[in-house]
């Protein structure tokens, strides 16, 4: 059946309004895609600036840990020859040996400063230490936010440490050697920490204080990558 004038121009409006609402929707598809190009530019900056930032920061602590492994090294690999078995069931309080009297500030609470450590259990393996072939790792002193870490930078009562440790170093002198041996209830308790050193374990370390090395600032996670991970 054919149609009427009027029925063709009613199919000719209804096409048009189609034709106009379709090519809408790519323009506003095409704004949408063109905006979600941009915001992944943005975050892409934001992203690489924070890694050129933390890469810089990781150079000055590279460059950091090496000046003090040089200073330190001598002085304190030695105490390596230390670590020896020893009767877990007759650790039953925090026992301090000090190997060196220290000549700097007494290690309060509070106070500021880092540490070299060589952590053993009752079998005399060595599970953590400081001494890395003939250098040293980078002493437990800066906080690390983004690893959860708090450090020594914040004293000895914030830091993330186990209680045994904090116990342990409080009243020795900075420049000083340590023997700290920790019953497990101070140390890693019923968990445990990892095969060598399995649940209610006594553990044993050698620590040497340093008066704290220049502070580093660790650059700040930028909001929008917080909020992209859902910070």
């Amino acid at each position: 059946m054919a149609t009427s004038k009027a029925q063709r121009w009613g199919i000719l409006v209804i096409l048009i309004v189609t034709v106009v609402g379709t090519l809408g929707s790519f323009a506003v598809m095409g704004l949408s895609t063109e905006n979600d190009a941009a915001d992944a530019a943005k975050q892409q900056k934001i992203v690489q600036d924070y890694q050129a930032a933390y890469a810089e920061y990781q150079t000055k602590v590279d460059a950091q840990t090496k000046e003090l492994s040089d200073k330190y090294y001598a002085t304190f690999s030695p105490y390596a020859s230390r670590v020896n078995t020893f009767d877990r069931d007759s650790v039953k309080t925090i026992a301090t040996e000090d190997l060196v009297v220290g000549e700097g500030a007494e290690i309060t609470g509070t106070t500021e400063f880092a540490a070299y450590y060589i952590g053993w259990n009752p079998k005399g393996k060595v599970f953590d230490q400081s001494i890395d072939g003939d250098s040293l790792k980078e002493p437990i002193y800066h906080s690390k936010p983004e690893q959860g870490f708090v450090g020594l930078d914040e004293g000895i009562d914030k830091a993330s440490l186990i209680e045994g440790w904090k116990e342990g170093m409080k009243g020795m002198r900075i420049g000083g050697i340590r023997m700290i041996t920790i019953p497990s209830d101070k140390a890693y308790g019923e968990q445990g920490s990892g095969d060598d050193i399995p649940p209610n374990t006594p553990i044993a370390f050698i620590v040497m204080a340093i008066e704290p090395p220049s502070a580093i600032a660790t650059p700040e996670i930028p909001v929008e990558l917080l909020q992209g991970f859902g910070g």
